[in-house]
Order: structure tokens, then sequence, then C-alpha cells
């Protein structure tokens, strides 16, 4: 193939994979309840999320958790799921602005694009909502001092802001500790998937390696 032909071909690949991250159907209840299947129907998405825990430290169970719990993997979700006053990854009432894969507020997706440089960042993108829940997760873990595998602090965290979330703000709404708590056993539950799922190893070649 000549080089302006393999250039295209690259290109157009490149295109695709981007394309196929950013346009999944949402997947099905047998999917969403297993991280194996799910990962394994897409799995663009596996090497996203595994690109975003070794750069923020988010581990792939708890932003797939996270995602299930904001927007059940609706890439068009515009509306928060839960009896719920009102949802924001910072403090405020700007219920109708949260988006995409992760809920994120305008407010707060704008600062995301701005620290991280990511002008173009798409809340209907999933490895764009991989991300930020990526960088929010490091960000906040940061300012609170929350460990790496501290799934239901993080997510109260992530709801309230880490701000909300040192004043405790969280303490007075029970149905959000419940939540939270639910977030966590279902991270715990995914992470425990994606280990033992044999479909996302690397494979051996011949059985030589």
């Amino acid at each position: 193939m000549a080089p302006m032909g393999r250039n295209l071909a690259i290109s157009l690949m490149a295109a695709l994979g981007m394309s196929a991250c950013a346009s999944a159907p949402q997947p099905s209840n047998a999917e969403i309840a297993d991280a194996c299947l799910l990962l394994k129907e897409n799995r663009q998405w596996h090497e996203v999320m595994r690109q975003t825990a070794r750069k923020w430290g988010a581990p792939m169970g708890s932003q797939l958790a996270v995602i299930k719990q904001e927007s059940s993997f609706d890439s068009r979700a515009s509306r928060p799921h839960g009896d719920r006053e009102w949802f924001g990854l910072v403090e405020g009432k700007r219920v109708s602005s949260a988006a995409g894969y992760s809920q994120a507020l305008d407010g707060t997706w704008e600062m995301y694009k701005r620290e991280t440089g990511k002008g173009l960042a798409n809340r209907n993108d999933f490895r764009d909502s991989s991300d930020f829940i990526g960088w929010y997760y490091n960000t906040t873990g940061k300012r609170t001092g929350l460990g790496q595998y501290d799934y239901q602090a993080h997510y109260l965290a992530y709801h309230e802001g880490a701000t909300g979330y040192l004043k405790g703000t969280w303490k007075s709404k029970g149905w959000l500790i419940n939540t939270a708590g639910r977030v966590a056993q279902q991270a715990a539950r995914y992470e425990s998937q994606i280990s033992r799922c044999d479909a996302l190893k690397p494979q051996k070649l011949l059985g030589l390696f």
C-alpha cells in the first residue's frame, strides 16, 4: 500500500475507534449488571478506563459504578436519577445543567476543560467522561485525603463537592448515604468481575508467553 493509502487507512481506523467510543449504544441490563460482559461488548471503554485509572488513580470499578448510578450508561442523559432535591458536583441547585455519562454540571465541566486543557471535551463522549471522573476523583482525593478505594466516601464527595464533603453536608441526607453505599458495593462488584474476566486479559500468543 502506498504511503498516502496507509495514512488514510490509519486515519479512518482512528476515526472509527473514536466514534465507537463516543457513540456506543446504551448497554442492556444484562451488560450493566456484569462488567465482564459490558466491557467485552465495549472494548474501547475498557482501554479508556484503564488509561484513566493509570493517569488519575480512579479504579475502573469506581468509574463504572459512578456512570451506572448517574446515567445508566446513557450518553444522552440530561437529568439526574434518584430521589434527590438537587444534584451536582459543585454546590448549587443547577439540576438542569447535569448531562452526559457522568452527569457533570456546566460549571464543573468548564473547570475540568480549563485545568486539563481539553477544550473540546464532550460530556456525551465516554472517553471524556471517564477522564473527567478520574480528574474529579483525583482532585477531591487530594483535597479530602480520601483513599483510592474508599468508594463510598468518594461518591459522597462526587455528589456534594470536596467542600461540601468536608463540611459534612451529606450527613443529614440519609438517602444519599444509602445511595453512596450502593455505589460502593457496585464498584467493588465491578472490580471483582473485571479481575476475573479472562476475556479482558492480554491473550498469550500460541501459549508461548
